[in-house]
Order: structure tokens, then C-alpha cells, then sequence
């Protein structure tokens, strides 16, 4: 048991106002394997006025002694790697052998580029008789989501760092343990006092309080669309800065001259990934009608190779979804489809027989599934793939921009330049070609209902700055 009352601000930590806790649950186990406090808008208003505090001077620091305080806050990640991965599979439930890298190693790098960035970025433009300074925007409230928690902070908080802002970061608290971790290495990294600060509770309470407190700058948020729409109207009561990135459910498209003895498995560990719960998995799979009695049999074998088990443990297999909840409305959605005439192909509803304890979800996939049914429309953040067959590259195109989402989406082809000319017309933040994946130097935007702005690289830092220009007499 992995209990915490407290919140970290001004650099210490202080005891929470919280006058109640919050069960964290194993995914694998279903047991309470810690509590955080729940936490009060009186503890936001303290980790709120350390940073305001702290901005002025944190803002003004070199480029130079931000990055080498970020290069520490690195290597001390990397001394907690182990720590944090064994705490993410417990709470989130992906396996260590395959969350190593999307939820570990990767978002250490993305914080080491973070830093790297302030060796070439420009803070300032000379443009004809005046200047262009780029400032950073202020305090920044961050609230970040369960699926990829330490990647969600970093993307956020390292931009936030490099940038010159200060921080109030909410993490999730569904998977919140590995968030105490990264803000002791932020201790220890020796950030000034105010320039990071944590404060644990629900989005209704905490969440709400940062998002409206008229103090903070700017709010960037990770999550739902649902919960995006309200974190923008209640930011907008104070006409604050708003990041968004939201949900989404992405095509991925297998052209009929590809090899689908690449793409297709391809496609199944991409929409299947953290058993379904990562915003940018494609979980609609076009093929064309030409081919498609030979895409479903390769679906079926791609998918029947998947074991479910202990993550835990080492091996590649899928965990369980991160709770109750969640596994319960994973459930409606697999009824749902076969209610509105989707036919499944493997999987479906209820729990392996031998996997009883712990949120554990089948492979699951449909298919004959068209545009206008649930499975095509909503996101269901578990592993159940939707196959929609196609006529022609225009109608695949047409199918997959038929979503009110946007946030990424995938095209294979034998042919490069078909590729990139699909790619071209899909309305969406990432397309990923032939194989291709996220890396950190690319911004991860969404259009549409998948978000408001950037994260990662370049794109990401620029999200925290302000532009005033400077003219001349």
C-alpha cells in the first residue's frame, strides 16, 4: 500500500486540505494498492500562488539554465525508470514489456529534447524596423489523463520548463502514483521553489478549480472530448489559453495494392495497443471490397495470436483495461455493435474464463461495420476493432473523414506517392505511412473535435509562449 496526503508546492511538500482519500486500484488485481488525498480548491489556490510567486523570476532565466536544469530533471528520471514502470503496470495495467518504451524510455527522451531545443530555439526575430520576443504565457494548469501518464506530464511540463512557465499539474487520479515519483525527481533536480507544483483530486473539484482560477494563464488538458468541451468553456470564463487534446478514432487505411502480410498485423497491434485505451489507435481498419474475404482471415489470425496475461510479468501479450468502469462500458459498446448488425469475427463480451480478477477485456473485433454505426462513431478506449470495407481510394477517404474526430490515421500502399496522395486528403493531425510511427520531434494535433493546439518538439514549446512586438522610433 502506497499512501500520500500531501501536495507539492513552493518546493516542499504540504499537507493536503483534503479531508477524504482516493482508492488507486490494480488493474490485474482489482485491489487498493494506494491512496492519494482529494484534494480541495483551497489546495489549488496554494500550488496556484507558489507559481504566480515564482514566474517573474523563473520566466527571466537563460535558455542555458533552463536546459541544464532539465538535463538533471533527466537523469533523474532515468534513475526512477524502473520504479515508474513497475507502478504503470500496475495501475494502468499495459505490460511491462511493452510499456517500457511508450510509457518510460520515450518520454524521458521527449524531456531531454525539451531541453536540447534551447540550444537553437528563437526567443526573438529581427523583422524589418522592429522585434518579435516570444515570452512565456504564464502559469499553466495541466491536467493530464490515466492511459500514458508520465508521457502525457512530459509533454506538457517539459514544453511548460523550457518555455519559462510555471506549473500546477492535476494528474489523473485513476493512475497517479508514478506522478509522486516524477515530482520527486523534480526535487531533486533543483527547480526553483514555485516554478513546478502538484495537486491531487477529481477533475469535478480540482480539475474545475485550476481550469477557472483566474491566476493561471493557460490550461492544457488531456482526455475525452466531453471532458475537453467543459475544461474550454470553464477556461473561457476568464479568456485563458487553452490546449486541447481530446479523443479519436482513427482510419487506418490498407490501400488494395499493399502487402497485407505487413499491414494488416500492423494495423491490429496499432489499434490494440495499451489494450485500446491510447487516443491515436486506429481502430477503424478500411480494406478494399476486392480483397476482403483475404483482410479478414489475416485479421482473424493477427488477432487470434494474442494472449491476454499479468503485466506484470514479461511477455508479449495485452494487460487489462485500467477499471471497472472502464471495462464496463467497453462491454456496452461490443453489445451495442452486434445489436446494430456488426458481425464478429473474434472475440466479444465478458472476460476470458481463465481471467476472471482483473479488468480484462477479449481482442475483440467487427466487422461489415459502416459509417454510421456506433463502433464507427464513438470512441470505445479498449481493444475492439471496427473493419469497414471500401469501394475505391475515394470512397476509403470519404469513410475515414466521416468521424467528428481527427487526431490520427494511417494509409498502406505499394505505392509511396498513392500513399502520401490519400494521406493528403484525410482530415486528420498525424497520418502514419506504411509503417510509419509517432516520434517526438513531430507535433501530436488534433482537428476537428480531437483538440486545440500542439504538443511535443518545436510545435509544443511554441504552444507556451506569447509573441509581443517591438517597434522602433
Amino acid at each position: 500500500m502506497i499512501t500520500h496526503d500531501t501536495l507539492y508546492a513552493n518546493g516542499a511538500w504540504i499537507p493536503s486540505t483534503a479531508t477524504g482519500s482516493i482508492d488507486v486500484v490494480s488493474a490485474v488485481t482489482e485491489e487498493v494498492i494506494g491512496k492519494v488525498p482529494n484534494g480541495t480548491p483551497d489546495d489549488v489556490d496554494v500550488a496556484v500562488a507558489a507559481a504566480k510567486a515564482a514566474f517573474p523570476a523563473w520566466s527571466q532565466t537563460a535558455p542555458s539554465e533552463r536546459q541544464a536544469l532539465i538535463h538533471k530533471l533527466v537523469d533523474e528520471l532515468k534513475a526512477r525508470a524502473g520504479e515508474m514502470l513497475t507502478l504503470i503496470s500496475q495501475e494502468v495495467g499495459m505490460p511491462i514489456s511493452s510499456a517500457e518504451r511508450p510509457q518510460i524510455k520515450g518520454p524521458i527522451m521527449n524531456m531531454k529534447m525539451f531541453g536540447d531545443l534551447l540550444s537553437e530555439f528563437a526567443f526573438v526575430d529581427e523583422i524589418g524596423a522592429g522585434r518579435v520576443v516570444r515570452e512565456p504565457v504564464g502559469v499553466v494548469g495541466c491536467i493530464t489523463p490515466w492511459n500514458y501518464p508520465i508521457n502525457t506530464i512530459i509533454s506538457k511540463v517539459g514544453a511548460a520548463f523550457a518555455s519559462g512557465c510555471t506549473v500546477v499539474l492535476k494528474p489523473s487520479e485513476v493512475a497517479p502514483l508514478c506522478a509522486y515519483v516524477f515530482a520527486e525527481a523534480v526535487h531533486a533536480a533543483g527547480f526553483p521553489a514555485g516554478v513546478f507544483n502538484m495537486v491531487m483530486g477529481d477533475g469535478p473539484t480540482v480539475g474545475a478549480a485550476l481550469t477557472r482560477h483566474k491566476d493561471v494563464d493557460k490550461v492544457s488538458f488531456t482526455g475525452s472530448t466531453a471532458a475537453g468541451k467543459i475544461v474550454g468553456t470553464t477556461a473561457m470564463e476568464t479568456v485563458k489559453q487553452v490546449g486541447l487534446e481530446l479523443g479519436g478514432k482513427s482510419a487506418f487505411i490498407v490501400l488494395d495494392d499493399a502487402d497485407f502480410d505487413q499491414a494488416i498485423p500492423y494495423g491490429v497491434r496499432d489499434g490494440f495497443k495499451n489494450s485500446g485505451q491510447t487516443c491515436v489507435a486506429m481502430t477503424r481498419m478500411l480494406v478494399p471490397e476486392s480483397r476482403y474475404d483475404e483482410a479478414l482471415s489475416k485479421i482473424k489470425s493477427a488477432v487470434e495470436a494474442y494472449s491476454l496475461g499479468d503485466p506484470r510479468e514479461e511477455g508479449d501479450h495485452l494487460g487489462p483495461v485500467i477499471s471497472q468502469r472502464q471495462w464496463d462500458g467497453i462491454q456496452r459498446y461490443i453489445k451495442v455493435a452486434s445489436q446494430e448488425g456488426a458481425r464478429l469475427l473474434v472475440g466479444g463480451p465478458d472476460k476470458p474464463d481463465d481471467l476472471q480478477t482483473g479488468y480484462f477485456v477479449k481482442p475483440t473485433v467487427f466487422v461489415d461495420v459502416t459509417a454510421k454505426m456506433t463502433l464507427a462513431q464513438e470512441e470505445v478506449f479498449g481493444p475492439v476493432l471496427a473493419v469497414m470495407p471500401y469501394r475505391d481510394d475515394a470512397h476509403a477517404i470519404e469513410i475515414a473523414n466521416d468521424s467528428p474526430y481527427g487526431l490520427a490515421g494511417g494509409v498502406w500502399s505499394g505505392s509511396e506517392d498513392r500513399a502520401m496522395k490519400v494521406a493528403a486528403q484525410m482530415r486528420t493531425g498525424t497520418v502514419l505511412i506504411n509503417g510509419g510511427r509517432f516520434t517526438y520531434e513531430l507535433p501530436l494535433s488534433g482537428y476537428k473535435q480531437s483538440g486545440i493546439g500542439r504538443e511535443n518538439g518545436q510545435y509544443g514549446l511554441e504552444e507556451y509562449l506569447l509573441t509581443k512586438s517591438l517597434a522602433f522610433g
